[in-house]
């Protein structure tokens, strides 16, 4: 980007090493991304899409991918931030995110996540356990990443009304069934954040994935961004790539290319909300 125009961001990605951690949800279709990716693999794709930083986001419950995403982030000019893991059920949880937060390479640190939508219990957010560790998420200052499907949506819309003081970011507008074409009952639970959009945001990502990975078209994709733009509106939307795990249906310019058209309606300061101001509010970057 030259100078003056404003930062594209990429709110959603990952770096891994199978080798590292309890990769249980990289089943034999994901075969093809069960290899070390890393930020010179994502540094191409980033230049050629005009992109010019990231979210760095957990994809094991491990503290110490936490930690050396936090020594990634120091050593890569394009991670602005990190969205780590905590035991939120640990009753020391608050200590933790000090720790972390005190570290050299601590102000990375942006936003805590759990694969929620793993979870056999479709109330876990609701558990005290849960929810204390959600009040010292947002006593520490950092935002919640919300990974749900149709089945957790209920339970997160509580939790989102019970932390009023706490950033949420729903991740993969909620993984509906694209693939199937199935509007309901995704459209109509997601209704529920209409209410809360004072503190909730929503990640435009990991559509392609959720949508037929082979035959997808940006046609596909369209009354989802549709109707998520109606609940949150521009200003709490936000891109993301969800790369490497994307790679299973589309490339990194695809995906962007994708959202690109679905947005085509947009004015040019919503296109430059959702692809970059929207990360920087939602996470409160340290740029």
């Amino acid at each position: 980007m030259g100078t003056g125009n404003p930062l594209v961001i990429d709110g959603h990605q990952h770096f891994w090493d199978p080798a590292d951690g309890s990769c249980g949800w990289m089943t034999e279709d994901y075969a093809a991304i069960r290899r070390v990716f890393s930020p010179d693999d994502l540094r191409p794709a980033l230049a050629a899409a005009g992109v010019d930083r990231t979210i760095l986001v957990q994809a094991w419950h491990s503290l110490d991918e936490t930690r050396a995403f936090l020594e990634t982030a120091s050593r890569t000019d394009f991670v602005a931030g990190v969205v780590g893991w905590v035991d939120l059920t640990d009753p020391e949880v608050a200590a933790t995110l000090s720790e972390l937060k005190a570290r050299p390479d601590g102000r990375y640190l942006v936003g805590i996540r759990h694969l929620v939508h793993n979870e056999a219990n479709p109330n876990w957010l609701l558990r005290a356990d849960v929810q204390r560790g959600l009040a010292a998420v947002a006593e520490a200052g950092l935002a919640y990443d919300l990974l749900l499907k149709e089945p957790q949506i209920p339970a997160a819309l509580e939790a989102v009304g019970r932390h009023p003081n706490l950033r949420f970011i729903v991740d993969h507008i909620a993984k509906p069934r694209i693939a199937q074409h199935a509007m309901e009952p995704w459209a109509g639970l997601m209704q529920g954040f209409k209410a809360h959009r004072d503190h909730v945001w929503c990640k435009l990502s990991g559509m392609v994935t959720e949508a037929d990975w082979r035959h997808w078209k940006s046609q596909d994709l369209q009354p989802y961004v549709d109707a998520v733009l109606s609940i949150f509106g521009p200003s709490r939307c936000l891109f993301g790539s969800d790369w490497p795990v994307c790679l299973v249906a589309a490339d990194y310019q695809s995906v962007k290319r994708a959202l690109d058209d679905c947005l085509s309606g947009l004015t040019g300061e919503e296109w430059s909300q959702i692809f970059g101001a929207s990360a920087i509010e939602a996470y409160r970057l340290p740029l």
